[in-house]
């Protein structure tokens, strides 16, 4: 049932997108995810704002971030001036090769620093592909399936973690990781969980 994490080298920050930080949220233990993580866990000041300007659809999650950051789990960070500039190549651009502010500043920041970008969607990990091939990447997923977060939950807190970043925070898998998370649920909750495909929802 274990999944290695591309998350294995803690010296290495990794920086959130949005997505990221709303399934952390949801998961429910958030607190324990980043005292188990060894990496510094940061996320740009973008994020933040659309996380603030998410209120307004009733969303309490840039409350949640704040209260990690007054705790000193999480570190808020701007871009430079060459973090700067990947920024304004990625936003903009044809739609398909341009992303929004959160993921742009997450996978820039990356860049600038070398550090791992935590991002969910599709289009930003092909981006990243085709034009950043040396920048590492992983997903919410390889946050949850960290060995050291993976033994501080045990296994049934890590179970409804990973359902609650499903349920309530619509967590984005990729291809390569629906398997294992299938799995680790089951199908009776996958089943309930809109973002996996349908496919596996009705397997």
């Amino acid at each position: 049932m274990e999944r290695q994490s591309c998350l294995n080298d803690p010296t290495l920050p990794v920086v959130a997108d949005t997505s990221v930080v709303i399934n952390l949220h949801a998961s429910g233990c958030a607190e324990a995810i980043l005292d188990a993580l060894p990496n510094r866990f940061l996320v740009v000041s973008e994020v933040r704002r659309e996380l603030e300007e998410d209120r307004r659809t009733g969303r309490n999650d840039a409350t949640a971030l704040n209260a990690l950051v007054a705790s000193g789990r999480v570190e808020i960070v701007p871009l430079g001036d060459s973090g700067l500039q990947d920024f304004s190549s990625l936003v903009t651009g044809p739609a398909t090769q341009t992303l929004d502010d959160g993921e742009a500043a997450t996978i820039a920041y990356a860049l600038e620093h070398g550090a791992v970008a935590l991002i969910d969607e599709r289009k930003a990990n092909r981006i990243c592909t085709e034009r950043f091939a040396a920048l590492l990447t992983g997903s919410t997923v390889d946050l949850l399936a960290q060995d050291n977060v993976q033994g501080a939950l045990g296994h049934d807190r890590l179970v409804d973690a990973v359902f609650h970043a499903l349920r309530y925070g619509r967590m984005r898998v990729l291809p390569h990781h629906v398997r294992w998370v299938v799995d680790l649920i089951g199908q009776e909750r996958a089943a309930q969980c809109p973002s996996l495909p349908r496919s596996v929802r009705s397997a």
